[in-house]
Order: C-alpha cells, then structure tokens, then sequence
C-alpha cells in the first residue's frame, strides 16, 4: 500500500481524480484543497485510507505542516502529485502585476515549497514518486495565457533538473502535460473581469476568454483516463520523463518539436559559427 499526497484536491479537478484512482488500487491518501468542508462528504466512505488537510499550497508554513501531518498519520509520503495550479489571462506587456505575480506564486513557488517539504522523507526511504503537473502551454506557448505559459514551462526545466539530482536517491519523476480537461478549470473565467492595461491587447484577450467560457463543458480530454494513463507511465518497465495527454495536446506539442528542429538544421551554420 503506497501514500499519495496531492495538492488541488478541489472537486472537479485532477486532484480528486487522482485520489480517487490510488483508492481503487487500494492505496491511502493526503489530499490538501482550501476548503476542506467541501471534501468531507467525499472522503466519509474511505474511511482511514483518506486524510483532507486544509492547505493554501502559497504559504509555505501550511505546506511544511500538512506534510508532517500526512507523514505523521501514514508513515511517509510515496507519491508526491502536485496537482494545485490554474492561470489567469493577461497579455505579456498588459497583465496587472498581480496576477503575474499570483500565476508564479501558485504555479511555480508553491511546487517548489510542496517539493521541498516532502523530499527529505523519499531521500531517507531511498524510494518516492514526484508528479507534476505541467501543461502542453508549458510546452508550445499560448497567446493571452503567457504567465501561466511561462510558470509551466518553468516547472518542466524544475522537473527536468530534479529528475537528475533525485535519482541516486530512488525517487523518480514525471512531468505531466494535459491538453484541454474536462475539468472545472475553465469555469472560473466566465465571471472574471478582463483587466488588461494596455487598451491594445484587449480585444485579443477578450478573443482568449470568450473561447474559455465557450469551451468550458466541452474539451475532449477526459480526467479519469488521463490519470489512468499517467498511472500506467509509471508503471512502466521504462517511464517516461513526460507524458503528453489528450490528441489535440499530442499533435501539438509534436508539431511544435517537428517545427523547432527543423529550424535547428536550418540554421545549423550559424549554430556552430559562435564557437572559437
């Protein structure tokens, strides 16, 4: 029996998806959300196998508490998914500094703090999962969407580099990259004021989310498979470093490698011209 610990427990998100599938293989978990009010109904027929911590993963005093307390109640943490995170649209020249600063608070810093809070228990079992969750937008860019684009790709150079530094230690690491979920994700944009300052990129953010809100209840990609696939990556003889999830995610991000290494040969002269 293994120990998750997931962030982003808020129903109709990944979080849950994923706690709910290390439950039907039998395993036990910490998941952490803001309200934990609204988990308790789901977490009564579990029993002791499901521990709900009350966690703003911004504040790294809660995070360091709700690990000691997972690890209190189960022993040690075994999987890590950092599941907590959404982003806020905004142009790159014209978002508020607030939400640029609120997009790299949740969607970077507190992955950091939630990582380091757990890693000294896998270090001294020799054994552990780290899961992030990453976004085909930290891979390819996305217009109107560039902070949290930019958090994204931010958490796969975190991931990249962690995987290496971890493993002589036992714990592997996986990024995980979603296309368009059907999550509650994009149902918080419907009822937020578009507050961009340069009066030139509002009418492209507008563009960006009116095709959330339309969006919204019809993405294709559907949660419980995504975590089903991720499952079977790392149980896989060789796991992946990244798994991309959903097919409009898939073409994408290899269109954008097919795209970049194309150009890599293109210029490969002027590559190799800036050395001594």
């Amino acid at each position: 029996m293994r120990t998750w610990f997931i962030t982003g427990g808020t129903p109709g998100g990944f979080g849950l998806v994923y706690a709910e599938a290390a439950l039907a293989q039998g395993d036990q978990v910490a998941v952490t959300t803001r309200r934990p009010g609204e988990l308790r109904e789901w977490a009564e027929p579990y029993g002791d196998r499901v521990l709900v911590l009350q966690l703003d993963v911004t504040d790294s005093d809660q995070v360091r508490t709700a690990v000691a307390a997972a690890e209190e109640r189960f022993g040690g943490i075994d999987v890590l998914v950092n599941s907590a995170g959404r982003g806020w649209y905004g142009s790159i020249e014209g978002a508020p500094d607030e939400t640029i600063r609120r997009t790299f608070d949740l969607n970077l810093f507190a992955v950091v703090e939630v990582i380091r809070a757990v890693l000294p228990g896998m270090r001294a079992r020799g054994d552990g999962w780290i899961v992030n969750m990453s976004s085909v937008a930290g891979l390819v860019g996305a217009q109107g969407f560039g902070y949290y684009a930019a958090a994204k790709f931010a958490i796969e150079g975190l991931t990249a580099t962690l995987r290496q530094e971890v493993e002589p230690f036992g714990v592997r690491v996986l990024a995980v990259a979603p296309g368009a979920f059907r999550t509650s994700a994009f149902s918080y944009f419907q009822h937020e004021p578009v507050s961009e300052t340069v009066d030139a990129y509002v009418p492209m953010v507008e563009a960006v989310k009116a095709a959330f809100v339309d969006a919204d209840g019809k993405q294709a990609g559907d949660p419980v498979r995504g975590v089903q696939a991720v499952i079977s990556a790392m149980n896989a003889p060789v796991a992946p470093h990244r798994i991309v999830l959903g097919n409009s995610g898939y073409d994408a991000v290899v269109a954008m490698h097919e795209n970049a290494l194309a150009e890599l040969h293109a210029n490969e002269k002027l590559s190799r011209s800036a050395d001594f």
